[in-house]
């Protein structure tokens, strides 16, 4: 049986409208919908996800939480001041998180060659018991505590190359071995976490990884710690599925982002987070959409991703810059205490 690489996606997710002007607009969307369709890449196919359950939810949120969004259905208010909802929210939310469960599913059940949940709204930043930063319910973390509870999975990578650190998924796993995150996102900066020195606690300590990185680093700059510091992390924790959190906000055209990321470069992170689940997890790899607000940027980022996923090799990336090279030594000194970087 030849396996595609299936992509989560609902045009539902459209209707989810934040406000006038707002980055995370449906225009995101539909930007990498029209990318996929006037461009087809071999071997992918779409497919609807359904929505959460709040069972589901609940493995990472708290109970008074999902009851209080989930009673704000049909109404529009403002969560906190990055953060609305209007009437469609609600289902654009659910099923977001539940593309994200079901790309874990394909891959898992090997029907797929690689999946990519595309939903919106995104989901790093949103935490236990509250929502923020454009996000309600955190996808990737509800996706990971599925496949930890349901699936049986004992490792887990979550490696999240947003621009913005995943507050959220931080908190969700911060005192628990079971799942491993790796986050590279620019500091200081929005959420104004992600210290190095923010590396776990209890059973999880070491199972934090943070790199926070000073802005307009290029491709060169990210592969560098990929391939320095994920690397040789991966290879000791030998995950049995890895999930990225993928936002292209550090691409260098984004309004938000301040980094010099190209779609290329976000290719060549995809292939070497591939390399990982070829190598370690029978090539169980599912990406979830987090940022990215420059649209052509964000549409041609998601479409490298998905031909990597695919099957196609990236070109190489530039050698890292010297700020680069700074910032990888000083993450490499820190985590040198809990792995072999």
């Amino acid at each position: 049986m030849v396996r595609e690489t299936l992509l989560f996606v609902d045009e539902r997710c459209l209707a989810h409208d934040p406000g006038y002007a707002h980055p995370e607009s449906p225009g995101r969307l539909r930007a990498i919908l029209d990318r996929l369709q006037h461009d087809p890449i071999r071997g992918t196919r779409i497919e609807l996800p359904r929505q959460a359950t709040s069972e589901e939810l609940q493995r990472v949120h708290t109970v008074p939480y999902v009851q209080e969004i989930l009673a704000l259905a049909g109404t529009s208010t403002q969560l906190d001041p990055d953060t609305a909802m209007c009437p469609a929210t609600l289902p654009a939310a659910l099923l977001s998180a539940g593309a994200a469960i079901e790309a874990v599913g394909a891959v898992s059940e090997g029907v797929a060659n690689g999946a990519f949940a595309l939903g919106r709204p995104p989901g790093h930043h949103a935490e236990p018991d509250r929502a923020m930063g454009f996000c309600l319910f955190n996808n990737v973390a509800v996706a990971a505590a599925h496949a930890r509870q349901m699936l049986g999975y004992e490792r887990i990578l979550i490696v999240d190359w947003d621009v913005h650190h995943g507050n959220g998924t931080q908190v969700a796993f911060y005192d628990r071995p079971e799942v491993l995150f790796f986050s590279t996102h620019r500091l200081p900066f929005y959420p104004d976490t992600g210290a190095l020195t923010e590396a776990g606690r209890g059973a999880g300590e070491g199972y934090t990884v943070n790199v926070p990185l000073p802005p307009r680093l290029g491709d060169g700059d990210y592969a560098a710690v990929f391939r320095e510091l994920l690397l040789p992390i991966a290879e000791r924790y030998r995950p049995e599925l890895v999930l990225v959190s993928a936002g292209f906000d550090s691409h260098g055209d984004d309004p938000l982002g301040g980094m010099g990321v190209s779609a290329d470069g976000f290719a060549h992170l995809c292939h070497l987070a591939k390399g990982i689940a070829d190598r370690h997890a029978g090539g169980r790899i599912a990406l979830v959409l987090e940022g990215g607000y420059d649209l052509p940027a964000l549409a041609e980022s998601v479409h490298a991703c998905t031909r990597v996923l695919a099957g196609a090799l990236p070109p190489e990336p530039p050698p890292p810059s010297e700020r680069g090279l700074a910032a990888l030594r000083e993450a490499a000194a820190f985590h040198r205490r809990y792995w072999p970087v």
